[in-house]
């Protein structure tokens, strides 16, 4: 029999990834999140992490754009896409799950007034999937994948003792299967913007490595104009114990040239 594989404690983990840093950026993650009343274009304030507010406007939507916002509940990035639009363009809000769905369209219901609304079409499909369908079609797509979500697991006594590994590579496949599935259907010329609120480097920047191997010549990656956060490999991440409470939130910004 082969020798049993020790398991990795979460700590150990992310002390290897973050070394010298792990223990203030845990301390800070304990903390409640800071968020922003957002209320542009809005008919109430939506509450959110002012790095979900910096995801959403680094997509840089110009009215008449046809976004795509592919894992859209609950619903706050959403608010912010379809107040970028004006009263011109089309926004698809997508989300697999028929809770998560629920709502997302209740949100909008609740937030948005009717001529923006209106301009949003709620879809359930998986987002890996949609390039069998659709191909080269939206000038913008927000991709904010499923993620290890480690700010919750770690107020959460039941998440953090289930945690594993095996988990952020999982987590990570998903996001490249929708991340190379929106490289084909958004137009060439067009934007991406890829984020996670995983700390996890497997979901963030190695998502991006491993696109960069399988599709080398097919985009481009570009800085996002945020004023708070630190540069990465191949993006921008947002951390609680250097951006007073912000985040985490990773962003990699990625335009399609070819």
């Amino acid at each position: 029999m082969g020798k049993k594989k020790e398991r990795i404690d979460f700590d150990s983990f992310y002390s290897f990834y973050f070394p010298g840093r792990w223990e203030s950026l845990k301390e800070a993650l304990h903390k409640e999140p800071v968020k922003t009343a957002y209320t542009k274009g809005l008919l109430k304030p939506y509450y959110l992490d002012e790095a979900s507010v910096a995801t959403a406007m680094a997509l840089d939507i110009k009215k008449g754009d046809r976004v795509l916002d592919l894992c859209a509940a609950p619903g706050g990035k959403t608010l912010i896409l379809a107040g970028q639009l004006g009263e011109s363009g089309e926004l698809t809000s997508n989300d697999r799950s028929s809770a998560r769905r629920a709502r997302l369209k209740k949100v909008i219901a609740e937030h948005l007034p009717d001529y923006a609304a209106s301009q949003i079409t709620v879809t359930g499909h998986d987002a890996s999937k949609w390039c069998l369908y659709e191909t080269d079609v939206y000038d913008k797509i927000l991709l904010d994948a499923p993620c290890s979500s480690e700010r919750h697991v770690l107020t959460s006594p039941s998440h953090l003792k289930k945690w594993g590994t095996a988990r952020t590579k999982h987590l990570a496949v998903q996001a490249y299967s929708m991340l190379v599935s929106a490289l084909d259907v958004v137009k060439n010329g067009g934007t991406i913007v890829y984020s996670t609120c995983a700390l996890s480097p497997v979901e963030n920047d190695g998502v991006i490595e491993k696109l960069r191997k399988k599709r080398p010549d097919r985009f481009k990656l570009v800085k996002p104009d945020i004023p708070f956060g630190e540069m990465t490999t191949y993006g921008w991440q947002i951390l609680p114990d250097t951006a007073g409470g912000k985040g985490p939130m990773y962003i990699a910004k990625i335009i399609r040239i070819q």
